[in-house]
């Protein structure tokens, strides 16, 4: 089920306090198939192992979030450097 409208407009990163908003579905399926071959780091540099449901990425593309069963992980730790999935 995907983020409600609501829920979406009061979310930021808890780092940057810049809005989010929700990872399109090409930039989400190019971010899984690089989980999937074992390239994809957390903040914290740890291994990014399952792939995502969802995810939500900050308006500056810097932060993607993942969301799992519809329920936003808005952790610093856990938040994908965006350029892991930058085009080009």
């Amino acid at each position: 089920m995907p983020i409600s409208e609501d829920l979406l407009n009061i979310l930021c990163c808890p780092r940057t306090k810049v809005p989010v908003q929700v990872l399109p579905a090409d930039q989400l399926a190019d971010l899984n198939a690089k989980i999937e071959q074992g390239g994809v780091v957390y903040q914290d540099g740890k291994p990014v192992e399952k792939p995502l449901q969802e995810g939500l990425v900050t308006e500056d593309g810097e932060t993607i979030y993942r969301v799992d069963d519809s329920i936003p992980v808005m952790l610093v730790d856990q938040g994908i450097p965006g350029h892991q999935i930058r085009h080009g």
